[in-house]
């Protein structure tokens, strides 16, 4: 397919490098030379210096031919009237990222439907709801729910005393009984390893498992994951009152969560008062560590950092772990950051450009594809796609399938049943099949379905 990209910022860099990879043909625009001088060098794709909005621009891009635009740049003007340009050439797939509540909010004048845009993506909602994935769920770093939220996709680290440490896969295999589950994949360092009979799970690594919803509490069980106590709420800490902050806050209320927000600013917390209705809003620093263990942070069960500071969310979540908090969620928007932040003791980190990028992809996807995540920290995915109209996939066992190299089948759903995947399951048409792929692999996952 034939690609345009607006905006070499973080979004439009990931992107471009994720699309070029697999082999579409990706054109870029951007005003800063520089930056678009670097995508170039790196990447696969053609750069044009200009105004993204701009229609000699676009023509010069080959707007006419293009197949799907995709506007990420910092402008939400720009990404607006880039997709408005684009829908009078006639472009199949618009897409733009907004950050400006006016475009979105309740009772938006300018609508996706008004516009005539496909995907109105803003970052900041959708890194609201996955933190409030990983924030609802015992013990995980990352979360992505699949089959209607039946088959789950986690995260979870391993440390020297975790049952699994220094058990390879097959010994896993033997003692597993009635926990029904699969590791699809090991996050060691910089590598990603799709694990077989004799790898070994070590202190320090990063596990990814598939399980159904139901069977999670047997799974918790048998990584000995202390479940928070049933005779008072979860208890949540959110330093930053800003619209991520309130947006989690307003929704950790609906589950019945005893939230308490930290805002520095005393104006803002007067607001956050009139917007909350049983969150206690505390106005202290983050690092004011007296105020907030007089508060109760030494025991809440989870603390999360959405200040607009990157350093200071990794060094109040460090701070508050060490002074009780059981666990730790921070934004951050550095990708080099987002590497080391784990490494320091967080528990989860969750990158806004990494959760826009992945609703994004998901419109770009060819074939079967019904829905897709992008793992934190890595260029790995996760992939639901549904079997059709492939007699020849449907009459040997996985193990005999010649399945893309760097991928694994984890889960397959059938109708209102679900069967976590081994090497003798078969697949059936009309199944939905849950797929970890590792960078590169995407691909030919699609075509081996396609």
């Amino acid at each position: 397919m034939k690609i345009l990209i607006i905006g070499v910022g973080q979004v439009g860099f990931y992107l471009c490098n994720r699309l070029s990879q697999e082999g579409h043909e990706v054109t870029l625009i951007d005003r800063n030379a520089e930056r678009l001088r670097t995508a170039q060098d790196r990447l696969n794709v053609l750069g044009i210096l200009g105004n993204g909005a701009g229609a000699e621009f676009l023509e010069q891009a080959g707007i006419k031919e293009t197949d799907i635009l995709i506007a990420v740049s910092d402008q939400d003007e720009v990404n607006i009237l880039a997709c408005l340009v684009a829908r009078s050439y006639e472009v199949p797939t618009r897409i733009a990222r907004v950050k400006s509540i006016e475009y979105t909010g309740r009772g938006a004048a300018l609508t996706r439907e008004k516009l005539g845009i496909d995907l109105l993506i803003n970052p900041q909602d959708a890194v609201s709801e996955e933190i409030i994935n990983i924030a609802s769920r015992t013990g995980v770093f990352d979360v992505a729910e699949f089959a209607e939220g039946k088959i789950q996709f986690l995260g979870y680290r391993i440390g020297p005393e975790s049952p699994l440490c220094n058990l390879s896969m097959r010994e896993l295999g033997e003692i597993r009984g009635m926990y029904r589950f699969i590791i699809t994949a090991i996050a060691r360092g910089d590598r990603t390893i799709i694990p077989r009979g004799d790898d070994v799970i070590l202190s320090g690594d990063s596990i990814y498992i598939f399980a159904h919803n139901n069977d999670l509490p047997a799974i918790h069980y048998l990584l000995k994951m202390e479940e928070q106590k049933k005779r008072r709420k979860q208890r949540v800490f959110i330093l930053g009152g800003g619209r991520i902050g309130l947006q989690i806050a307003q929704q950790l209320e609906k589950i019945s969560s005893d939230v308490r927000i930290v805002e520095h600013n005393q104006a803002r917390c007067e607001e956050l008062a009139g917007k909350l209705k049983r969150t206690m809003v505390i106005q202290a620093e983050g690092d004011d560590i007296r105020t907030l263990i007089e508060e109760g942070v030494d025991t809440a069960d989870v603390f999360i950092a959405v200040t607009e500071q990157d350093e200071t969310n990794i060094l109040c979540s460090l701070l508050c772990k060490q002074h009780g908090a059981r666990r730790t969620v921070s934004l951050v928007n550095k990708p080099e950051l987002l590497k080391l932040a784990p490494t320091l003791g967080i528990d989860a980190c969750v990158s806004p450009y990494i959760a826009a990028a992945s609703a994004i992809l998901k419109y770009v996807r060819r074939g079967e594809i019904i829905t897709l995540a992008t793992i934190e920290g890595s260029n790995a995915e996760v992939l639901e796609v549904q079997v059709r109209d492939k007699p020849d996939l449907c009459e040997l066992p996985l193990k005999k399938l010649h399945f893309p190299e760097g991928a694994i089948i984890g889960a397959i759903v059938r109708g209102n049943q679900y069967e976590i995947a081994t090497g003798e399951s078969v697949l059936q048409n009309g199944d939905r099949v849950v797929v970890f792929s590792l960078p590169g692999s995407v691909p030919k996952v699609e075509r081996f379905f396609g």
